[in-house]
């Protein structure tokens, strides 16, 4: 097991003392004698314990030294050692001897762990009282800091520290979150988007600690969930298209941007609702949310969550819009009320208005894909209140979720989904049968004039995606951001988040981005990196306004090494220092241009062609493999790299190719080819329910990505480009066929090591069944492979 801790905050001796003192590890009455002073501390720990006897018999199951346990070496009242001190620290740490470290060689152990430690003399009370200050704030092998540990088993319940209570810079578990308060308010949005002539309520779902009862204001972590409040699989899967149909000719145009370029129409809204009264209290509660444990972690630490789905879902006004304006401006809304800039009533009828008088203000977002899109748009609203989001995977540009440079396109794992059948999919309105007979004439004829817009036949940029594109916004934001993402995620694909990255690069804001090996999955539950502390030292900034350096201790860029599990490491930024050039030759790629083309085809075997529509898997694999695919495909290889090669940023393909019709596309792959233990692609379950996020409260799993079996291959990115989009998405270039175009297309961003010994592969092909329309036409693909090369992102 590897440690990477960012963050943590390192302190005085003068700070830890005062830190102590607040968490009642110091009094006025502890030890001078360094020894007894970290027994002390460590009886304050053994929380399963009230005696004295029980300690001592506790004491004795742990190793002192190679030859002593620890109830031993108490009694014979020998004076700790800095070996000493880690052997044990270890252990209290959940790394057991002879399985995680050799206690002969205790500090070497502890330093490849990556545990804190100090050097120092062990026998001087102030190196006990740093070093006792230092293991509280270390990760255990199971995923909580070591106080967070003690926090779960009770340690606050014996203290009286204020609430909230801050330790390192971070809030603390101190709030006792059976007492939770959960109600439910209903926020008048500036909408009618049902055009029922009144503005729409939405419902937003609270959960607040008891001591906002007594006077306490709290900081709010808000999640724009469309799912919150159910979905309609069923509706979706009968709305979702099919995708073996041939590719379309387009007829050439010369559109410019300002033709589509999206402008907002001047909406009259319904008057505001009068108020007929005022409550302090909801009227209306819930049994359980459709919960993000982040929040729930967070709630346990002092904060508010509070869930909204916005409009057209189940209690709310309005109909589903996919990342329209209307859906970003109702999410802004429960910001504003949240802020105290809004009105919310406690129930849909009444008009009884209530404020949020238990907050104080401060709202950050969280959440994941659609979550995290909406709190990227959120963020370009300006919106008063909102200090910060934690975006995770999310959408930063609608049209390269569902199209790709004029391509129809599925994000991984969802062939024929599209934005109406998502807006279809969240409408939870849908299931209570009564509301929505009232909405659903006018929802069905909006769901036909979002299946002309989105324009699924050709796949160009238009105003409908225009609309929905956040870039453009960017400059806006005001509020610092946090972006999470996969460099492995296939259906929010990793350029989602590099683009947003690059706009926000201009924008006077702190940033901070983290990107792991994964697919479309949260990472607050893995052991081998502190996510929960850094985004705890974030928000406690943010949020609560503790001055406690989290802008400059976090790094900008955090990324997990796709060569060795457990392993963070930082970057300043996501993009090359230099250049790599390979030409593509007949069988391979080369470092010089040479004469020759090749020819596929795209068209298989009728057996074949079904065959690879049922299992995307196996066309995958033998895409990357000699036998099936070969005339169906162009694939070849470096030599065996002499050195190591870091791909930092977009990989970039120049072809010259020309289709023997008038119509076409090309799909790219960049592929690490050689045998070796890879991460699996999926993390492994380490422990069911092992990651407790406060005292008697909820628990997410424990998760790591472990090395998987041999194997050859593995994908490192994409891309794809339909042949009449060669310049842009919005504007169609003629195409002839058996003429010649030169296309570019960067592949979406990476960051990946190749150790030596590695080849670099490369597939072009022309239907991607996993992602693209696969009619199985009759087009072959002639590339001219002199003219045609991939260009490899380097960094340092």
């Amino acid at each position: 097991m590897k440690l990477n801790q960012f963050g943590l905050k390192r302190v005085s001796l003068a700070e830890a003392k005062k830190e102590l003192l607040a968490a009642e590890f110091l009094t006025v009455e502890s030890a001078k004698d360094a020894t007894k002073l970290w027994f002390e501390f460590l009886q304050k720990s053994f929380l399963a314990v009230r005696d004295h006897s029980g300690f001592v018999n506790k004491l004795g199951n742990f190793l002192a030294n190679e030859t002593t346990d620890l109830g031993a070496f108490y009694q014979a009242g020998t004076p700790v050692t800095k070996e000493v001190f880690y052997t044990v620290a270890l252990q209290q740490l959940e790394f057991e001897p002879t399985l995680d470290f050799e206690v002969k060689n205790v500090l070497a152990d502890a330093e490849k762990i990556s545990v804190p430690m100090i050097d120092g003399d062990f026998s001087l009370r102030e190196t006990v009282i740093e070093a006792w200050y230092l293991l509280l704030i270390s990760h255990t092998k199971n995923g909580l800091n070591y106080l967070d540990k003690l926090a779960s088993e009770g340690y606050y319940e014996k203290t009286t520290v204020s609430k909230p209570f801050f330790f390192n810079g971070k809030a603390q578990a101190v709030f006792d979150t059976s007492r939770l308060i959960r109600e439910v308010v209903y926020v008048e949005a500036p909408l009618d988007t049902d055009q029922d002539g009144q503005r729409d309520l939405l419902k937003l779902e609270i959960l607040r600690p008891q001591e906002t009862e007594e006077g306490l204001q709290v900081a709010t972590v808000f999640t724009a969930s469309p799912y919150s409040q159910g979905v309609n699989g069923p509706a979706g899967e009968a709305l979702t298209y099919d995708v073996n149909v041939p590719l379309e000719r387009k007829e050439p145009t010369e559109t410019t941007y300002e033709e589509i370029q999206y402008q907002p129409t001047p909406v009259v809204l319904p008057k505001e609702r009068a108020v007929k009264g005022h409550a302090t209290h909801a009227t209306e509660t819930f049994s359980r949310e459709n919960n993000h444990s982040l929040n729930d972690f967070f709630l346990a630490r002092g904060f508010a969550a509070v869930y909204g789905a916005g409009i057209g879902t189940r209690d709310s006004d309005g109909i589903q819009t996919c990342g329209s304006v209307e859906q970003t401006t109702a999410m802004v809304a429960y910001i504003e009320w949240l802020a105290g800039n809004r009105r919310a009533f406690t129930n849909r009828t009444d008009q009884i208005e209530i404020k949020a008088w238990w907050s104080n203000g401060k709202v950050a977002m969280t959440g994941k894909s659609y979550l995290g899109t909406l709190a990227t748009a959120c963020a370009t609203r300006q919106v008063e209140g909102l200090e910060t989001i934690i975006s995770e995977a999310a959408i930063s540009d609608w049209y390269q979720y569902y199209r790709d440079n004029g391509l129809v396109i599925a994000p991984g794992g969802f062939p024929g989904e599209d934005a109406d059948v998502l807006a279809i999919e969240t409408f939870s309105k849908m299931r209570n049968a009564g509301d929505y007979l009232h909405s659903k004439e006018f929802f069905l004829n909006y769901l036909q004039e979002m299946a002309i817009l989105q324009d699924r036949q050709f796949g160009n940029y238009n105003t409908f995606w225009d609309e929905r594109n956040y870039l453009p916004l960017i400059k806006d934001i005001k509020c610092d951001v946090v972006m999470v993402h996969g460099l492995n995620d296939w259906n929010v694909k990793p350029r989602q988040v590099a683009d947003l990255w690059e706009a926000l690069k201009e924008v006077p804001v702190a940033k901070k981005l983290i990107l792991h090996q994964g697919q479309h999955i949260y990472i607050n539950n893995m052991p081998s990196l502190d996510f929960q502390d850094m985004m705890n030292l974030w928000l406690s900034h943010k949020l609560y306004d503790v001055e406690n350096n989290a802008k400059e201790i976090l790094p900008d860029i955090v990324y997990q090494k796709n060569t060795a599990p457990e392993t963070w490491e930082t970057l300043t930024d996501w993009g090359p220092t230099n250049e790599k050039v390979y030409h593509l030759a007949e069988n391979a790629l080369t470092e010089t241009a040479s004469e020759s083309q090749l020819t596929f085809s795209d068209q298989l075997p009728l057996a074949q062609y079904e065959g690879y529509t049922k299992n995307i898997d196996l066309w995958e694999k033998e895409l990357k493999e000699a036998g099936p695919m070969d005339g169906h495909r162009y694939l070849a290889k470096t030599a065996k790299l002499n050195e190591a090669l870091f791909l930092n940023g977009r990989p970039k393909v120049k072809i010259k190719v020309a289709s023997s019709l008038d119509l076409g596309m090309l799909s790219f792959e960049l592929i690490d080819f050689g045998t070796a233990q890879r991460l699996k692609p999926v993390p492994d379950v380490l422990a069911l329910h092992g990651l407790p996020l406060g005292r008697n409260w909820r628990e997410d799993n424990l998760v790591e990505f472990k090395l998987g079996a041999e194997d050859e291959y593995k994908l490192i990115t994409r891309g794809h480009i339909n042949l009449q989009n060669r310049e842009n998405a919005w504007k169609n270039d003629d195409l002839q066929a058996n003429q010649f175009v030169e296309v570019e297309v960067s592949l979406q961003p990476t960051m990946y090591h190749l150790p030596a010994g590695r080849q670099i592969g490369l597939a072009v092909y022309g239907t991607d069944f996993g992602m693209t329309v696969r009619g199985n036409q009759a087009i072959d693909y002639t590339l001219d492979l002199a003219e045609s090369s991939v260009i490899l992102p380097i960094g340092e």
